[in-house]
């Protein structure tokens, strides 16, 4: 098979299939991209529309030349209609021949008999202006619909996406604060922290308790030599000068 036959069969088949397919397409699209989408649609509509347009200029060209025609015939039927009696005169003074008579009156008989077929294809060309007229209309009024319910569609996309980040928005802070307190009562190292706090104050208790232990004969002994001390002074205090230097002495 030759390559310009590939390309046939393959034109055949997306003719045949484009419908449905284009449409699924069409569908994906939309969804994935609806702002896109929205102006694709807004642009077929607007070329459709301008494609009327032109054709509209092109049946008012026509109907003004069809109508340019009519008028130029009724008056060229009005003008000859007014030269018959002239021409009757004329022909019957012998100062014009009947051949020339005769070709006049053919051309006057054969324009009678084209303006109904002219005034046909006046009336025709300006129905079918008129009627392409009211479809440019109607596309105009669509485009303009179609303008009106884009930009409330997108108005409303976007309150919508608003809410859905407020709302997540929400969520993510109600998460956090569930977070929060789970540090309070629940976190897993806040508990170790506290229990290593409890085991090491119960050390520091038992340390201490240890150390008045040991403390406590210390305490004792040198409670029994302030005693000592302050009995030897007081035994001192009677004794004489003599006794007195040999204390001092001794030490």
């Amino acid at each position: 098979m030759s390559n310009t036959s590939g390309w046939s069969l393959t034109a055949r088949l997306i003719s045949k299939h484009f419908g449905v397919l284009g449409d699924k397409l069409s569908e994906t699209i939309a969804n994935f991209d609806p702002e896109t989408a929205t102006e694709a649609d807004r642009d077929r509509l607007q070329g459709t529309l301008r494609e009327t347009a032109q054709k509209l200029a092109a049946a008012r060209a026509s109907f003004d030349k069809e109508h340019s025609d009519v008028v130029n015939l009724q008056n060229l039927i009005a003008t000859d209609s007014k030269a018959t009696e002239t021409l009757m005169a004329r022909l019957q003074a012998g100062t014009i021949s009947e051949a020339t008579v005769t070709l006049f009156c053919d051309e006057l008989e054969a324009n009678k008999a084209k303006l109904p077929t002219e005034q046909q294809q006046e009336i025709d060309a300006k129905s079918y202006a008129d009627e392409l007229q009211q479809i440019v209309d109607g596309l105009s009024k669509q485009l303009a619909d179609f303008d009106s319910a884009a930009k409330k569609a997108m108005q409303t996309l976007a309150s919508a996406q608003a809410q859905k980040d407020l709302q997540s928005m929400r969520m993510e802070r109600q998460s956090e604060l569930d977070g929060l307190k789970g540090l309070g009562g629940q976190s897993t190292a806040l508990s170790a922290l506290t229990k290593r706090a409890q085991s090491v104050s119960n050390e520091a208790a038992g340390l201490k308790i240890v150390a008045d232990i040991g403390q406590k004969p210390l305490d004792q002994a040198a409670e029994i030599d302030a005693i000592r001390k302050s009995v030897a002074q007081a035994d001192t205090s009677g004794e004489s000068a003599l006794d007195r230097l040999k204390r001092l002495s001794a030490h």
